[in-house]
């Protein structure tokens, strides 16, 4: 039905995988020996997390800032598998991408510090294979979604036109980020919903 469009473009965190933040805070408060309440506070009601997000701290300003928030002196070491604990990959998804891969483009904008593309290969080693250098963090744009420009420079960098491009994301306000830089978009619910959304498109066979 629509072979105008040439990318898929994914969300990461409850798009490819499951994301709890609630055990990466828990790591955090244990390495601290803080509560978790506190470390949560301190980087996400703060606001700090979006500084990361948008690129206003480069990679060592963040961590740094990270640890001196929390009130312990977090490794680079840390950060990591504090964050690779709150994330499981989602099979069914890695799956369609899989599928996907055959016949249009992939790639990954999630809203992270550089951090996390930079450590991708430990925080979620099924992506690469998938993937490959096409995973993006908004950071490195000097912008978050759902700002369009964010979605505007990715596809500048991968060298795409919003009208080819179908973003997914389980956040309602990216969904409308996207659709206003002019890509269309998908409001992730589940992997089978997405599934459909493909066929629909004629991206995927149906069941």
């Amino acid at each position: 039905m629509t072979d105008e469009i040439k990318l898929v473009l994914f969300d990461m965190d409850n798009v490819l995988c499951d994301y709890d933040r609630g055990k990466r805070v828990a790591r955090l408060a244990e390495l601290a020996g803080t509560s978790n309440e506190f470390v949560h506070n301190a980087i996400w009601d703060s606001g700090f997390e979006q500084l990361g997000d948008s690129g206003a701290l480069d990679a060592e300003d963040y961590l740094r800032g990270f640890g001196e928030r929390i009130g312990y002196p977090l490794s680079l070491a840390e950060w990591v598998e504090a964050r690779r604990r709150s994330m499981q990959a989602d099979r069914a998804m890695l799956e369609i991408a899989g599928q996907l891969r055959r016949t249009v483009e992939i790639a990954i904008l999630t809203n992270n510090t550089t951090l996390v593309a930079d450590h991708i290969d430990t925080l979620l080693p099924e992506l690469r294979p998938l993937f490959g250098s096409k995973i993006y963090t908004s950071a490195q744009f000097k912008t978050a979604k759902p700002d369009p420009r964010c979605f505007r420079l990715c596809l500048s960098e991968l060298n795409v036109k919003p009208e080819t491009v179908l973003f997914v994301d389980d956040l309602a306000a990216n969904v409308a980020g996207a659709r206003e830089a002019g890509l269309f978009a998908h409001h992730h619910r589940s992997a089978a919903t997405f599934r459909q959304a493909l066929s629909e498109r004629g991206l995927l066979a149906a069941g």
